[in-house]
């Protein structure tokens, strides 16, 4: 049977890629995009299979609206894919109030509040699978990239909680957790602080080890979401690309090896 996807920021990155993967394979699909030109394509090609919806996920309320609209146009909700976000490049010094709510309030706002949206339909269907897009940086973090990680590191936590919630509801949650790709997140897609000159030479350092990463191509991941979304058990974390792995393993080698050095402090810390 075909499956029903909702998927939001289906514009450009992994949304489009995966929106098509869907499509072309004959599912159906509610995308969200905030220009509603950037998917005039996808409507003329796929006419009876994929809804268009205006949205911005910061938007609570149109949130629920949108989910609601999906749920009611194909009659069910498979797959709820929380891809919309970006990322804010700035030294934790140089980030303003607005700069750091705004992160927030699309990179975990928006997911929790669509997620919450879609879970009273997928437990009354017994059934359903939430992908939430995290990151290598969901796990892990650089310099630079403070309000970025802060979002993702929220996402994996209420993720991790939700996934055991739901899992007697025969509702699955994935995180992916992408590396290095050539979409345009660095680019046109990502929020620029003020640079402050104090921390020029570590930026540089930074931006020579991110422009040196191989970058995986975004059409490979197409196999990857359809094999996750369509296994009996799909996993909790998943990792696309090849530079996650080692990245993680050496982060957390260090906190296993932080952890029991100081073993003998945490333990004096219980009393008798």
């Amino acid at each position: 049977m075909s499956k029903v996807w909702f998927i939001t920021g289906v514009s450009r990155g992994f949304g489009r890629e995966w929106t098509l993967a869907a499509l072309e394979r004959g599912d159906r699909v509610a995308g969200t995009a905030r220009d509603m030109s950037t998917v005039d394509d996808l409507v003329a090609e796929y006419p009876d299979t994929f809804l268009p919806l205006s949205l911005d996920v910061t938007d609570r309320t149109a949130d629920f609206e949108a989910v609601r609209r999906a749920a009611e146009h194909f009659g069910r909700l498979d797959i709820v894919v929380n891809n919309a976000g970006y990322g804010q490049f700035g030294m934790i010094e140089e980030l303003s109030e607005e700069e750091v709510r705004a992160q927030l309030e699309t990179n975990v706002f928006g997911a929790l509040w669509i997620t919450q949206a879609a879970l009273p339909i997928l437990r009354a269907q017994g059934s359903g699978h939430i992908i939430q897009v995290s990151s290598i940086g969901g796990i892990s973090a650089f310099p630079n990239l403070g309000a970025y990680h802060a979002s993702k590191w929220a996402l994996e936590g209420f993720s991790q909680s939700l996934a055991q919630e739901v899992a007697g509801f025969g509702i699955h949650v994935t995180l992916i957790e992408p590396g290095g790709f050539s979409t345009d997140w660095a680019g046109p897609s990502a929020s620029h602080s003020t640079e402050n000159p104090a921390y020029d030479t570590l930026r540089a350092e930074r931006d020579r080890f991110r422009n040196a990463q191989r970058r995986g191509e975004p059409t490979a991941t197409r196999t990857a979401i359809l094999t996750v979304v369509d296994a009996d058990e799909p996993p909790l974390r998943l990792f696309l690309g090849a530079s996650p792995l080692p990245i993680a393993t050496a982060d957390y080698e260090s906190r296993l090896e932080t952890w029991r050095k100081w073993e003998q402090v945490s333990l004096s810390a219980q009393g008798d």
